[in-house]
C-alpha cells in the first residue's frame, strides 16, 4: 500500500530534507522515527529537496508499507517528534502517486523584514535599508516572460532542463514586512534565493528592471544577485 504523508517542519535545526551521509535531516528523522515506533523501515520520497535552513509551512512525501496506518499513527508520531517537526495526515493514496513526480505546481514565500523583531528571527531575513517594493513587483512580473532560468539556479546542478513555468509571482508589502511570492510548476535548486536577491538590487535601485530581465536573458548565475539567507524561506503549498 503506498501512503501519503503531509507535515510541516522548522528548518533551522536541519540540513534540509534529503537524507545525507553525515547531517541530521528531516527525511531521516522522519524514517528513524517510523522505523523506532511502528518497526517499520521504510523510505519516504519528498515533494521536493528543501536546503538547510529552509522551512516548509505544508510539505508531502510518499511511502509504501504492508502495515494500516491510521489517525493514531499521526498522533504517535507527533508525540514522539520534536517540536520542529509536526505531522498533520497520514492517507493511503493509489499506487501511482509519486509526492515529486505527480505534483502540478509549489509555491515559496521568502519573507524580509525591515524591523529587527526577535519573534521573527528564524523565519525573516532582517535588513535595514528601505527596498521601493513596487519596482521590485515590477521587476518579478517580468519572469512570466522566461522559461530558463539558467542564471538563477545553483551552478552545477544534476537536472536534465533549467525550464520552469512562472504561474504566479508578486511582492507584497504589509507593514514593515515584505514577502515574495513564487508559484511554479518546477524550481531549481536555490532558485527563490537567488530571484529574491536580485529583486533586492532592484528595490536597493542597485540595477533597474531592464538590468533584471538582462540577467535572466544572460543564462549566467555570476550576473545575478546573491542567494539570501535560507532562513527567510519557507515552502508553503503543493498542489497535485
Amino acid at each position: 500500500m503506498r501512503y501519503k504523508i503531509e507535515l510541516s517542519y522548522k528548518g533551522t535545526n536541519f540540513h534540509g530534507w534529503q537524507r545525507q551521509p553525515i547531517a541530521t535531516t528531516v527525511q531521516q528523522v522522519l524514517e528513524d522515527a517510523i522505523n523506532l515506533i511502528f518497526r517499520d523501515k521504510i523510505e519516504l520520497v519528498g515533494c521536493g529537496r528543501t536546503d538547510s535552513g529552509v522551512h516548509a509551512k505544508y510539505y508531502v512525501a510518499h511511502f509504501d508499507s504492508e502495515k494500516n496506518y491510521t489517525e493514531q499513527a499521526v498522533k504517535r508520531l507527533n508525540k514522539f517528534l520534536s517540536s520542529d517537526i509536526a505531522i498533520s495526515s497520514i492517507s493511503k493514496v493509489n499506487d501511482d502517486f509519486h509526492a515529486r513526480f505527480s505534483a502540478k505546481e509549489r509555491s515559496y514565500i521568502y519573507h524580509i523584514t525591515e524591523i529587527k523583531n526577535p519573534f521573527n528571527t528564524d523565519f525573516a531575513w532582517h535588513i535595514t535599508k528601505k527596498l521601493n517594493v513596487e519596482l521590485m513587483n515590477q521587476a518579478i512580473q517580468k519572469l512570466y516572460n522566461y522559461t530558463d532560468f539558467t542564471s538563477f539556479s545553483k551552478l552545477h546542478s544534476d537536472v536534465k532542463t533549467n525550464n520552469c513555468k512562472i504561474i504566479n509571482a508578486e511582492v507584497e508589502k504589509i507593514n514593515s514586512d515584505i514577502f515574495i511570492k513564487i508559484t511554479a510548476d518546477r524550481f531549481l535548486r536555490d532558485m527563490v534565493r537567488a530571484i529574491t536577491g536580485t529583486l533586492v538590487d532592484v528595490g536597493k535601485g542597485k540595477i533597474s528592471i531592464l538590468d533584471f530581465c538582462k540577467i535572466i536573458e544572460e543564462k549566467n548565475r555570476c550576473k545575478a544577485g546573491q542567494s539570501v539567507p535560507a532562513h527567510g524561506l519557507s515552502l508553503v503549498d503543493v498542489k497535485y
